[in-house]
């Protein structure tokens, strides 16, 4: 019995990033067993050239590519539409700025469709997602907030799944559309319990915002969209298992890294003041 792997690309305005992005999963290590591969690009609300590169990318034997335009610049429309499209037993959802090493797709493949392709393994609810690595920023400032960020515990243990996470089919049937909220990621790893899901060892890049203006704008969003979830569905509380950095391990990263900390100190102070405040609800900061 084959398994169909479905990666879906929300993009708006991605010109940029979505060529190497499109490289990235096309350069994927061969697909457990008999698997193959579907990727939709979906464009929305795009007035850059971001469609038209992906429709020029030539996807490899065993992969097949289809960009879904809407005119509306909806991430959580996007996704809506690209889940029905999707046929695949594998729904893989990633960010049109990440590159996936080549081992990530057909790990997180094998974790979702554990043992023998049955229709038995199809239904069980999984979710999983990869290694983060953060490139290293040009801006001095980000560089420093990231020498900190990438050693709390969330980051280092757990499964984060921000930038790329992915889902069994009936994991996904755990709810219906997509809602309108600012975290989809956290939405959706919330919607599993810690003991059902996994972390590969496979890496991905996630780039991180430049300069303490889009630190603070993106990290006050992320604060923002913790919240919303926790008012509209408390419910998924139970499942939160993100650990706390403890207080020895903050001073140790303050004694081995003071100029990093005091970036990220800076940061987390900003983030509760009006300091660089937007009026969007969105904030990419890039």
């Amino acid at each position: 019995m084959s398994v169909l792997v479905s990666v879906l690309i929300p993009a708006h305005n991605e010109a940029g990033y979505i060529g190497s992005c499109l490289d990235a999963v096309f350069a994927s290590d061969p697909l457990p067993g008999n698997a193959e591969g579907e990727v939709l690009v979906l464009a929305n609300g795009c007035s850059d050239e971001t469609a038209a590169q992906a429709r020029a990318v030539q996807p490899p034997e065993g992969w097949k590519l289809k960009v879904i335009e809407q005119a509306e610049g909806s991430k959580l429309g996007a996704l809506n539409v690209g889940d029905a499209a999707a046929r695949g037993d594998v729904l893989v959802y990633l960010d049109a700025d990440v590159t996936v090493s080549p081992q990530l797709i057909p790990q997180l493949t094998a974790a979702l469709i554990a043992g023998p392709s049955t229709a038995a393994n199809r239904c069980v609810p999984r979710y999983a997602s990869g290694s983060p690595q953060v490139p290293r920023a040009q801006s001095a400032i980000t560089r420093a907030y990231a020498r900190i960020w990438t050693q709390l515990p969330f980051f280092t243990n757990g499964v984060p799944g921000f930038g790329i996470f992915a889902m069994s089919r009936a994991g996904r049937q755990r709810w219906e559309d997509w809602p309108d909220i600012i975290a989809d990621d956290i939405f959706a790893r919330l919607n599993f319990a810690p003991t059902e899901r996994i972390r590969v060892p496979a890496t991905y890049n996630w780039p991180m915002v430049e300069g303490l203006r889009n630190l603070v704008r993106v990290r006050r969003r992320q604060n923002a969209g913790v919240a919303e979830i926790a008012h509209h569905y408390p419910n998924l509380a139970m499942n939160e298992d993100k650990p706390r950095p403890a207080k020895a391990d903050l001073l140790r990263l303050m004694a081995t890294d003071p100029a990093g900390f005091v970036v990220y100190a800076l940061v987390a102070a900003a983030v509760k003041t009006p300091l660089f405040a937007s009026s969007k609800r969105w904030t990419r900061g890039r």
